[in-house]
C-alpha cells in the first residue's frame, strides 16, 4: 500500500494493524526536505526556539549553545525513556510507528527524510521497539512511550525481532542500519505526539468493531435457541427512530434469523407476548453501540492523520510555532466512548446467557444440560461471563475527566489518553471470553430443538461451533471448550462463518 500522508483512510490503518506493508507516497519527500531546511534557517538567525535550542516544558527558558544541540536532542531521548510496565502488544507498537512516520512525514516537522527511511526501515525489517506500556499521561504528546521508540532508532533499548529481544544497536547491525543522530528538533518531534494513545485507542476501536459485528452473530443465535421473535426487529420500528446504528443492526438480525425453520416453529400460538430486553432490544443497544463506535472512528481517523508534536515548523513564513497539538483529549474522549461500547456489548450478552440457563425464562432444561442436578452445566460459565463484565464495569469510568499537573505545572492539564486508551484491549478480551461463552450455550440451547434447524447463516456457525466444541452430554472439563469458543470469536471465524454482511464503524 502507498500512504499520502494526511490522507489515510481508515480502513488503511486497520490493514496496518493487521499487519499489512505499506510505503510511503513520495511525493511528500520535498516538503520533509524543505522543512528540514528551514530549521537550519531558523537556528542561523540566533533566535530563542523552543525545543530546537532551549530546553524543554519548564526548562523552556534555558538557552543551548549551539555547540550542544546535538546532545540536547539526544539527552531528551534518553531522560524521557522512562516508561514501566510490560512491552506494548507488537501490533500496536507497528501502529505507532506507522502513524508517527505518517505525522512526520507531513513537512511540519523538520525532520530530515533519512530519518523517516529508518522508521520505515524498522517496519519493513519488523525491527519492533520493546515500549513499556505505561508512563504517559497524554499531553506534552505520549512522552514516554515515543521516547523509547526513538531511543531504539539511536541504538539504545530493545527491539524484538520476529519474536526474539535483543539490544537495539544489534537489531540495527544485523539489519545493515545505522543508528540515528538525531538533528536539531528531531529528538523532540520524535517524542512530541499523540501516536502512542491513538495506536492504542485505535486497536481497541478496531477489536470493538470485531466484538460487536460477531455478538450480533451469537445474539441472533441466542435468539433462536430461547425461541425469540424476530418481530422486534420489523424495519418500520426503527424508521420511526431514525437512529442508523439501530437501523443497521436490526437489519443485520433480520438476515441472520432468515428463513429459519426454529423460528417457524413458534410463528403462531406462542403464548409469550414480549421476550426480555436482552433479546427484544438489541438493536437498540446494539445500535446505539455501532453509533458511538462510528462517532469515536471519525475522531481517531482525523487525529491518525493529523500532525501533533511541537513546535511546528512553517515555511511561508518561516517560522516554528509552539503549541498545543499535543494534547491528546480528543484521544481521550474517543476512548472513553469506545470503552462504553465495549462495555455494554459484553453486559447485555451476559444477560443473554443468563436467560438461557434459566429454565423459567428460556423454556429450555436448567443450565443446558440434558440432566441437571447431576450435571451443573453451563452454571459456572454464566458465572465467569458475569465477571468478567464486573470487570469491564469498573474499567469503563472515563478516564477523561481526569487530570494530574505535572512538569513543575507547566503542563498543568493533561489528558489521561494514554491510560484510557490502553485498557481497551484489556477491556475487549473480557468481552470476547463473555461472546465466546454466549456462542457455546446458544449452540447448545439450538441442539435441544432439533431436529428443527436455524438460518443457513446460524447453521454455518452452529457447524463452526460443533467443529470446535461438541455438545455438552454430560459434565467435563469446561476450560478448554470456553478457550476454543473464545479463540473463534476473537480470530473472526465466526463472522466468517455467518457470511452476511455485518455493519462496520465506517
Amino acid at each position: 500500500m502507498i500512504l499520502t500522508p494526511g490522507a489515510v483512510p481508515l480502513s488503511v490503518w486497520r490493514d496496518i494493524y493487521r499487519g499489512a506493508a505499506f510505503k510511503l507516497d513520495p511525493g511528500c519527500l520535498p516538503a520533509v526536505a524543505e522543512s528540514a531546511a528551514a530549521v537550519s534557517r531558523i537556528l542561523a538567525r540566533g533566535e530563542p526556539v523552543y525545543g530546537i535550542n532551549t530546553g524543554f516544558g519548564k526548562l523552556a527558558s534555558t538557552r543551548i549553545e549551539d555547540a550542544d544541540l546535538a546532545t540536547l536532542q539526544r539527552n531528551i531521548i534518553l531522560s524521557h525513556a522512562a516508561g514501566v510496565g510490560a512491552p506494548s502488544p507488537q501490533p500496536v507498537v507497528r501502529l505507532m510507528l506507522a502513524l508517527k512516520l505518517t505525522s512526520l512525514a507531513q513537512g511540519a516537522s523538520g525532520v530530515r527524510v533519512e530519518t523517516l527511511d529508518l522508521m520505515q526501515a524498522l517496519l519493513d525489517h519488523d525491527l519492533i521497539p520493546v515500549i513499556p506500556c505505561q508512563g504517559s499521561v497524554g499531553a506534552s504528546g505520549d512522552l514516554a512511550p515515543l521516547a523509547h521508540m526513538a531511543a531504539c532508532m539511536i541504538g539504545v533499548g530493545e527491539i524484538e525481532v520476529y519474536g526474539v529481544r535483543m539490544p537495539a544497536l544489534r537489531a540495527l547491525k544485523e539489519a545493515g542500519l545505522k543508528p540515528l543522530t538525531p538533528g536539531p528538533k528531531e529528538g523532540l518531534a520524535l517524542l512530541n505526539g499523540t501516536q502512542f494513545s491513538t495506536a492504542n485507542a485505535l486497536a481497541g476501536l478496531f477489536e470493538a468493531e470485531v466484538l460487536l459485528q460477531t455478538a450480533l452473530v451469537t445474539g441472533a443465535l441466542s435468539t433462536e435457541a430461547a425461541k425469540g421473535s424476530d418481530a422486534p426487529f420489523d424495519p418500520r420500528i426503527h424508521a420511526l427512530r431514525r437512529h442508523r446504528g439501530q437501523i443497521d443492526t436490526a437489519r443485520t438480525l433480520r438476515e441472520l434469523m432468515s428463513d429459519s425453520a426454529i423460528r417457524a416453529s413458534h410463528l403462531k400460538g406462542d403464548a409469550r407476548v414480549q421476550d426480555p430486553y436482552c433479546l427484544r432490544c438489541q438493536p437498540q443497544v446494539m445500535g446505539a453501540a455501532l453509533d458511538i463506535l462510528r462517532q469515536a472512528a471519525v475522531t481517531l481517523e482525523t487525529e491518525a492523520n493529523g500532525v501533533t508534536d511541537n513546535p511546528l515548523i512553517f515555511t511561508d513564513p518561516e517560522e516554528a510555532l509552539s503549541g498545543g497539538n499535543f494534547h491528546a483529549e480528543p484521544v481521550a474522549f474517543a476512548a472513553d466512548i469506545v470503552a462504553l461500547a465495549i462495555c455494554e456489548i459484553g453486559s447485555i450478552a451476559e444477560r443473554r446467557i443468563a436467560m438461557l440457563v434459566d429454565p423459567a425464562l428460556s423454556g429450555l432444561p436448567a443450565f443446558l444440560t440434558p440432566q441437571p442436578g447431576l450435571n451443573s452445566g453451563f452454571m459456572i460459565p454464566q458465572v465467569t461471563a458475569a465477571a468478567l463484565v464486573s470487570e469491564n464495569k469498573q474499567r469503563a469510568y472515563p478516564a477523561s475527566v481526569d487530570s494530574i499537573p505535572t512538569s513543575a505545572n507547566q503542563e498543568d492539564h493533561v489528558s489521561m489518553a494514554a491510560h484510557g486508551a490502553r485498557r481497551l484491549m484489556e477491556m475487549a478480551e473480557n468481552a470476547f471470553a463473555v461472546i465466546g461463552i454466549e456462542l457455546l450455550a446458544a449452540a447448545q440451547g439450538c441442539d435441544f430443538h432439533a431436529p428443527l434447524t436455524s438460518s443457513e447463516a446460524l447453521e454455518r456457525v452452529r457447524t463452526l461451533t460443533r467443529s470446535a466444541v461438541p455438545a455438552l452430554d454430560h459434565d467435563r472439563h469446561f476450560h478448554p471448550d470456553m478457550a476454543a469458543a473464545i479463540d473463534l470469536v476473537r480470530s473472526q471465524a465466526v463472522i466468517k462463518a455467518a457470511n452476511v454482511a455485518l455493519p462496520t464503524v465506517e
